[in-house]
């Protein structure tokens, strides 16, 4: 399955998303507490569709387009959201549990109180987005482009964000902890009060031209 890497730098703030199939379009449904584990959906587009606490146990969505859906309090375990683009979309008390969701583009979304457990979350677009407090626990997030996000007081701990795009981002009190920092410039991030190990205290000296001995 090819990766489109590109999607990481769309402008976050561009008009409604391309519908990969007009023959596939789901507008305006309420899937409220739907079922969709093990289905397939490929190159469906769901406008202003609720979601809220649907179940999702290994449904897989490949190159699909979500604008205005409302994935509140909903539970994916094993999924994949490949190549997808999520605009505008709600995802309130979300839990991503050993999901993949590669390749996939988030514009102005919504993220309040969002639980990402395992997984593989590279090449992944969140420019600019709000991830205050978001939970991001032993995924991968490799080349994740993560330019100008927020996330004070969000719980990063032991992702591998080798190669990730953080420039402008704001981790000030987060906990990044186990975490791979490789590609972190402390000149261009704001990390006050941040929660980091001795491992990583000294790759963000190095970083600094600092030497560690």
């Amino acid at each position: 399955m090819a990766i489109r890497r590109e999607r990481a730098n769309v402008d976050p703030y561009s008009g409604e998303p391309p519908v990969p199939d007009e023959r596939l379009v789901v507008r305006g449904e309420d899937w409220y507490g739907r079922d969709l584990s093990g289905r397939r959906f490929t190159r469906h587009t769901f406008y202003d569709s609720d979601w809220t606490e649907v179940v999702n146990d290994g449904a897989v969505f490949d190159e699909c387009t979500f604008s205005g859906v409302k994935f509140n309090a909903s539970r994916h375990v094993n999924a994949a959201f490949t190549n997808c683009v999520f605009k505008r979309c709600g995802f309130f008390d979300v839990r991503f549990e050993q999901c993949k969701a590669v390749g996939s583009l988030f514009q102005q979304c919504d993220f309040g109180l969002l639980r990402v457990t395992g997984g593989d979350w590279s090449f992944v677009g969140l420019p600019g987005a709000d991830l205050r407090g978001a939970d991001f626990d032993g995924v991968r997030m490799r080349e994740c482009d993560l330019t100008g996000a927020r996330l004070e007081k969000a719980t990063v701990t032991g992702v591998d964000l080798s190669g990730a795009m953080l420039h402008s981002a704001k981790l000030t009190g987060a906990d990044l902890r186990g975490s791979d920092l490789s590609a972190l410039d402390p000149r261009t991030v704001e990390l006050a009060g941040a929660k980091i190990d001795l491992e990583q205290a000294a790759v963000i000296a190095t970083a600094l031209g600092l030497d560690v001995s």
